[in-house]
């Protein structure tokens, strides 16, 4: 679970998550931003697999699901 932040500005809303750097959009109104930070989650998460991968490719490594529970 991760924390989004939404601050209010004449354009409308900034967000972010509070746990992830970089992890940032905006909106004209909370839901559009809120549609917006998903999105933008998304890619993030896309772009660093695929950062990962390309560094990693030639080595020994183990790939496997991790969750985090309480």
């Amino acid at each position: 679970m991760y924390t989004a932040i939404y601050e209010k500005v004449p354009q409308g809303y900034i967000a972010w998550l509070e746990e992830v750097p970089g992890v940032l959009t905006q909106g004209k109104t909370k839901r559009e931003a809120q549609e917006n930070l998903k999105d933008a989650f998304k890619e993030f998460i896309l772009a660093q697999r695929a950062l990962t991968r390309k560094e990693t490719k030639g080595k020994s490594i183990t790939r496997e699901k991790f969750i985090l529970s309480h």
